[in-house]
């Protein structure tokens, strides 16, 4: 059984007092989108400078998604059993550590190292900030509010490779201020959460902790991940070093689900994910995380590599994802708390997303600048409409004590699809761009050790002959990863399909939409009754009589 549980503070919230909470959850979230995409945008010239390799680079995304996937399920577990405001605040803090950390790194391997500990943070915020405002803003109200969600997004993912851009083109800045610029960023949140977030406290008694089942499923994941990122490269598919590996994470992850079946407080509750909601909704996330952290991760490389532009020029030219992320989550939301429904919504958003990395899998290294800018706006059209969606569906179906594992485990495997998916495409990447240069270095009667030993992202340290031809083998290669991004989208457009239709609940909790349509039985029948609560309100009785 849970531990009982007292509330205190629960009178909504005017909507001034949700718009000055918001404020400070806004830039908390902008603060944690900031550091991949200010990061992103650079890596080509940090990786450069650090003299690191294509396998590096992928790491560098790769470790803080590892550790922000395995943590998300606890943090967001945390907030079901404690104070949401000091978690938040405690995310922000390990967030702080690890970007000054990063920022001074020696060598790839020590910011590789940084980021993971970073990516504990980043797991917690993109956790709480969802659990917090589930606590705040009725799911039919949330939609609206999602058009502010959409415009951090965008301002961060357009603004994020400006100022990355703009960092590493100035001289007497340099690239280790990519990481030391969102520090004051998070001060402020820090000091902004403290004196706007008001949420109600929940006191629990006898609370367990499951750290067997939160030890398990980050050990099992971790270790499925570091297999998907060095199999084809370390080791063959057919080796023992594979079969230990994938054998060990799902011995891992199989335990972690026998002691969540058996746990009073589980990190991952099996009867929530088990609902056809939230199945679907997670199948989903999985896909559109791959496709989505999968394909656009690379995108600054291809403009840099692949293309030539400078690091400002880059993030200039990836506006049109960004713009099509911040028109279609405004226009969705809007539209959504108008209607009440959210399936079709989702569903154009993954068809949209599978479209645009379609035509970008048929890019090369010397594809017409408006041909890539149709396809991002598509692809970030595609995001906006899906993502914030995706976990708006999901905590529409439980009850808001259940809030905190429901809307983690959705972030937690949109994490897990983007971790995998940055894993293979980066593997897949790499393997094709090392063929091709090859290749073309014979054909041309240059030796394939030519480049003296350098890193192939480090352009400036490459004779010219053999820059142009790392140049096209990054430009002709990267259409080929969209391509696999699009067929993995087909999976979340397939998800969101079988979908049940709902209509959104008004109520923040399922005992108030309960009681809402036990009042209106009641004055129908002219009779006193039992409340109870729909089918389709999430299976849930309440058992107060009249």
């Amino acid at each position: 059984m849970s531990a009982p549980t007292t509330t205190t503070g629960a009178e909504p919230m005017t909507h001034r007092q949700t718009l000055e909470a918001l404020s400070g959850l806004l830039l908390v979230l902008f603060v944690a989108m900031l550091s991949s995409t200010v990061v992103s945008i650079a890596l080509p010239k940090i990786i450069g400078a650090l003299n690191g390799s294509q396998t590096q680079y992928t790491w560098v995304v790769t470790a803080t998604l590892l550790t922000a996937t395995a943590t998300t399920p606890i943090w967001g577990k945390l907030a079901d059993l404690f104070n949401k405001k000091i978690l938040i605040q405690a995310a922000i803090v390990v967030f702080l550590v690890g970007s000054i950390v990063s920022g001074f790194a020696q060598s790839a391997g020590q910011l590789i190292a940084a980021r993971a500990f970073q990516g504990i943070g980043v797991g917690g915020l993109q956790a709480l900030v969802q659990v917090a405002i589930a606590a705040m803003i009725p799911p039919r109200e949330r939609g609206r509010y999602n058009g502010y969600l959409g415009g951090v997004m965008a301002l961060a993912t357009v603004g994020g490779p400006l100022l990355g851009g703009l960092i590493v083109d100035t001289s007497w800045l340099g690239w280790r201020w990519c990481f030391f610029v969102g520090v004051p960023v998070a001060v402020v949140a820090l000091i902004l959460l403290q004196v706007t977030l008001h949420l109600p406290t929940a006191r629990r008694e006898n609370v367990r902790i499951d750290y067997w089942g939160a030890s398990l499923i980050a050990a099992g994941v971790s270790l499925l991940l570091i297999w998907i990122s060095f199999v084809d490269d370390s080791f063959a598919w057919l080796s023992w070093q594979s079969a230990a590996m994938v054998g060990g994470s799902l011995a891992l992850l199989a335990l972690a689900v026998t002691v969540e079946a058996r746990h009073a407080e589980p990190i991952v509750p099996l009867g929530i994910i088990r609902e056809r909601t939230t199945a679907l909704a997670i199948l989903a996330s999985l896909a559109v995380g791959m496709a989505m952290f999968g394909g656009s991760v690379f995108l600054g490389e291809y403009f840099q590599v692949g293309r030539g532009y400078t690091p400002t020029e880059a993030g200039l030219l990836t506006i049109p994802m960004m713009a099509g992320v911040l028109v279609s989550s405004i226009v969705s939301g809007r539209l959504i708390t108008r209607t009440g429904r959210i399936k079709p919504y989702i569903v154009a958003g993954t068809v949209v997303l599978v479209a645009g990395f379609a035509v970008l899998g048929t890019i090369d290294h010397e594809t017409p600048l408006w041909f890539l800018g149709v396809a991002m706006f598509l692809v970030g059209a595609g995001v906006g409409m899906s993502m914030q969606n995706l976990v708006l569906a999901v905590q529409n179906t439980v009850a808001l004590k259940d809030i905190g594992a429901a809307s983690s485990s959705v972030a937690f495997f949109r994490s897990l699809g983007g971790t995998i998916g940055v894993s293979v495409l980066g593997a897949v990447l790499a393997r094709r761009v090392t063929d091709q240069i090859t290749h073309d270095l014979t054909a041309a009667g240059i030796p394939a050790a030519g480049g003296g030993g350098n890193s192939t992202l480090n352009l400036a340290a490459l004779p010219e002959p053999i820059r142009e031809i790392v140049r096209a083998a990054y430009g002709d290669a990267t259409g080929h990863i969209f391509l696999i991004s699009a067929a993995i989208g087909v999976v979340g457009v397939l998800a969101a399909l079988l979908l049940r239709p709902v209509t959104l609940r008004s109520s923040l909790d399922l005992a108030d939409t309960a009681r809402s349509v036990a009042v209106a039985a009641d004055a129908i029948d002219g009779a006193p009754a039992f409340d109870e609560v729909p089918a389709d309100a999430g299976r849930h009785r309440a058992s107060t009589r009249h």
